[in-house]
């Protein structure tokens, strides 16, 4: 086994500390995630270092194993991370190690966690969109027989509905690992978060019409609440398949 294969997190951090080069420590994952961490979760690192900085820690670029994963990244690749991708919810709740720009990691971190008002709105009317398409293609596989087709456009739609639901919040979906423990510690605004995973399980496994109207139904009334009321208007008639009966 190769000194880097032995590297553990507690020595890499002091290795890190001790260079100037280092602008921030940034911690992601499981371990940044209050009750998350199993025997199995290493340690996800950001490493922060100051533009333009000359470093030996580059050597460590891709660095991978079983107990520590590293990032290493400039300030503004760092600022960039996420914004818009994948990503940005893994740093929306991470957790600063080391912050030697007075406040200045933890202020980007702060901006990935909520999106910008125009950006949230854009993103909920997409989503929305995206939503209502899948219910109805659900609905009408339903209702012509074809049950297997109801429940894989059911579980798309359940997808799009929580983009939708964060982004009404203006915050990025959690990965759904994250979905229950988000909810239990960061509630979304009038939703009740156990009866919404009670709801997605039973739609998840038999593609339930009847709670999918009932989902449907606070969906489009938080929605125009929001201001929404165009997407939901452009689908005319066809809202009537969608509301409970």
């Amino acid at each position: 086994m190769t000194a880097q294969q032995c590297l553990t997190y507690d020595a890499f951090v002091a290795l890190a500390t001790a260079d100037p080069a280092v602008a921030g420590l940034v911690l992601k994952g499981s371990r940044a995630h209050d009750g998350m961490a199993t025997e199995h979760s290493d340690h996800d690192l950001y490493v922060v270092l100051a533009d333009g900085a000359a470093t030996g820690l580059r050597r460590l670029t891709g660095h991978r194993t079983a107990r520590l994963d590293l990032v290493i990244v400039s300030l503004a690749e760092f600022r960039a991370a996420g914004m818009p991708g994948f990503e940005r919810y893994a740093l929306a709740r991470a957790r600063v190690v080391l912050d030697r720009l007075d406040g200045g990691i933890a202020e980007i971190l702060a901006a990935k966690a909520r999106l910008g008002a125009d950006e949230a709105f854009r993103a909920a009317d997409g989503w929305l969109d995206a939503y209502v398409n899948s219910l109805y293609r659900s609905v009408k596989n339903d209702r012509d027989g074809e049950p297997l087709a109801a429940r894989l456009d059911a579980t798309d739609g359940l997808g799009h509905l929580l983009e939708l639901l964060f982004a009404l919040d203006r915050r990025p979906r959690p990965y759904n690992k994250y979905l229950r423990w988000e909810l239990a510690r960061h509630p979304l605004p009038g939703w009740d978060g156990a009866a919404l995973l009670r709801d997605m399980e039973r739609v998840c496994a038999s593609g339930d019409v009847t709670v999918q109207r009932r989902l449907f139904a606070l969906v489009e009334a938080a929605a125009r609440r929001a201001g929404h009321e165009a997407v939901l208007d452009g689908w005319g008639e066809d809202l009537r398949l969608l509301r409970p009966r």
